[in-house]
């Protein structure tokens, strides 16, 4: 016989949803960028719900008319440029010693010649400052400008005219002379600085601090020699290309960075949330594209500035960006502003098929539940409930919101003389360990939506886990109890005997006051009466199959200043977390 049952059939009678299961409210500022983005079409309807959305991710069409909410970025200033981390390497403990292949003898570099077969010598010379080096018999032979891997044929071309037999020649450049760099301009240090003409113009710029990132420029740098432009640098060809070209300094050569030209904003969707200069042939959308580079998941672009006749804000399609021109100053916002037609769902617990659906939009739980077969000899069927992610970041968010106002109350605590005060201090510092612990607490999330053999169709969301509880014939007993452990249900006992079986209260128990957590997510507080436990709208206690029983810690009374502040904590904690 099959025992796998339909939950559709089972849930048939749960199709009406009641009010105490509400869903996720709307944040104020989410209705405020509605109501403006109504306002602001002249009267025309707007359906307000297209602007709300789970955790207030979209921005919604109001955007059109008014600057990005993030244009300042974080802590409400400007993203950075990019390039701004360049400067941020170890040029100058990370350097070679100069003698690349590309590198050009100087005045003052050192030579080894060394001479073997009908002559034997070897010498160290230096070339003079006419760019010449002397060999005895030889003559002067000319190796300024003359590259580094190229030293040893000129020379030894020389001494062959001489020696054309039996004399073997090798030379070798030893060191390379230091060279004298200004750099001026937008940058954090202006000056001089030594190097050597192999340093790439990173080195120099580093040891002048790096590129103003205000002022300077990081497309348009020059070398001046002799007051004339004989290279430009274009650090976003390094950045995005790694492309540097070669290049040789020389005594009193000038990295001069110009002034910055126009900066683009760009925020949003976008793996480069940074500040763009454009240069002039690249005022396109589509240049700004390539830098940028927003996410696949971008639909619009929110662009807002100034232009000669006023202010402007425009609300294009990504599609139609490619061809907008930018002005400097502009904030572009790269924005995800199509809503999603299909969901991902979990199943966990106990039942049978896939534990992953892709459902539409807008689905209710019972829809999906439709399509879920469950054993029902093994699944708790009618005690689902929902984890939903943003439920756990607002029981955090609560949470935080509690042990914060407990922190002020314990720093602020007043303090009539010195013995009070000494007190007061080893007071906070048991707290502070308390708090330090309670925020370790990772909250479930839970959506309670089973009571009285019902079950509330709400709308799912995007990440929610469906939990179909097992069958359990157990009774879970734990927090402030001797020997916390799980015990078979029995219909004659009390809590009490639960208890007792679990060795019974620790001496740090609450035994006024006693979690009890349903299989369908529920947990109340049950407190004691007559040797009876009620719950707090008092109806008797009668516990069932699954039930977790938590015994809460009791606050020491002599902490006056926090014991309800951290009594709250810990019901919180037992209500979202289920532990004590």
């Amino acid at each position: 016989m099959n025992f796998s049952v339909n939950l559709f059939l089972i849930f048939v009678l749960s199709m009406v949803s009641y009010n105490t299961y509400s869903q996720q409210r709307p944040t104020q500022e989410q209705i405020r960028q509605a109501q403006q983005a109504q306002l602001q079409n002249q009267g025309n309807n707007v359906d307000i719900s297209n602007y709300i959305q789970s955790e207030g991710n979209n921005i919604g069409r109001s955007q059109a008319s008014g600057i990005p909410p993030n244009s300042l970025g974080v802590n409400g200033t400007l993203p950075p440029p990019f390039g701004a981390n360049l400067f941020n390497g170890s040029f100058v403990a990370e350097r070679g010693d100069g003698l690349n292949s590309n590198y050009k003898v100087a005045p003052g570099d050192k030579i080894t010649i060394q001479l073997w077969g009908a002559i034997n010598s070897a010498d160290i010379v230096t070339v003079d400052n006419q760019g010449n080096i002397f060999i005895p018999d030889i003559g002067p032979v000319r190796v300024k400008d003359v590259p580094a891997n190229n030293v040893n044929n000129v020379v030894t071309s020389s001494i062959k005219k001489i020696y054309p037999n039996n004399v073997n020649v090798y030379v070798n450049l030893l060191t390379a002379t230091p060279v004298t760099v200004f750099v001026s301009g937008p940058v954090e240090r202006p000056g001089e600085y030594a190097g050597l003409a192999s340093d790439s113009i990173l080195f120099f710029l580093s040891r002048a601090g790096g590129i103003d990132p205000v002022r300077g420029s990081y497309r348009n740098i020059s070398v001046l020699r002799n007051g004339n432009v004989i290279q430009k640098f274009d650090l976003y060809e390094f950045l995005k290309k790694g492309t540097l070209p070669p290049f040789s300094f020389k005594d009193n050569d000038v990295v001069f960075v110009n002034e910055q030209g126009g900066m683009i904003t760009v925020e949003g969707s976008a793996r480069y949330p940074f500040q763009f200069e454009l240069t002039p042939n690249q005022k396109q959308g589509s240049a700004l594209i390539d830098y940028a580079r927003p996410l696949n998941k971008t639909s619009h672009v929110a662009i807002s500035g100034y232009r000669e006749q006023g202010p402007i804000s425009v609300y294009v399609e990504f599609d139609k960006f490619d061809d907008f021109i930018l002005k400097d100053g502009d904030q572009v916002l790269f924005n995800d502003d199509i809503r999603p037609e299909v969901i991902s769902i979990q199943l966990s617990g106990h039942y049978e098929g896939p534990s992953f659906y892709s459902i539409k939009e807008g689905t209710r739980l019972l829809d999906l539940l439709s399509f879920v077969e469950v054993d029902p000899e093994r699944a708790n069927y009618k005690n689902v409930f929902i984890k939903r992610e943003s439920v756990v970041l607002q029981q955090k968010q609560l949470l935080e919101e509690s042990l914060q106002r407990l922190e002020r109350s314990i720093f602020t605590a007043p303090a009539s003389s010195d013995g009070e005060a000494a007190i007061r201090a080893r007071e906070a510092e048991l707290v502070s360990q308390f708090i330090a612990r309670a925020r370790q607490i990772e909250p479930l999330g839970k959506v309670v939506v089973a009571d009285n053999k019902k079950v509330a169709n709400i709308r799912l969301e995007q990440g929610d886990e469906i939990v179909i509880p097992p069958v359990s014939d157990l009774i879970q007993i734990s927090g402030e109890v001797l020997m916390p452990q799980a015990i078979v249900y029995n219909s004659n006992a009390a809590i009490s005997d639960y208890i007792a079986w679990a060795g019974g209260f620790s001496e740090r128990a609450d035994d006024e006051r006693i979690a009890v957590v349903r299989a369908n997510g529920i947990t109340t507080f049950a407190s004691i009466d007559n040797g009876n436990f009620w719950f707090a709208t008092g109806e008797k206690l009668h516990l069932l199959p699954g039930d977790q029983i938590i015994v809460l810690p009791e606050v020491d009374a002599k902490l006056m200043q926090t014991v309800k502040d951290i009594t709250q904590i810990i019901y919180q904690i037992a209500i979202t977390a289920n532990v004590a």
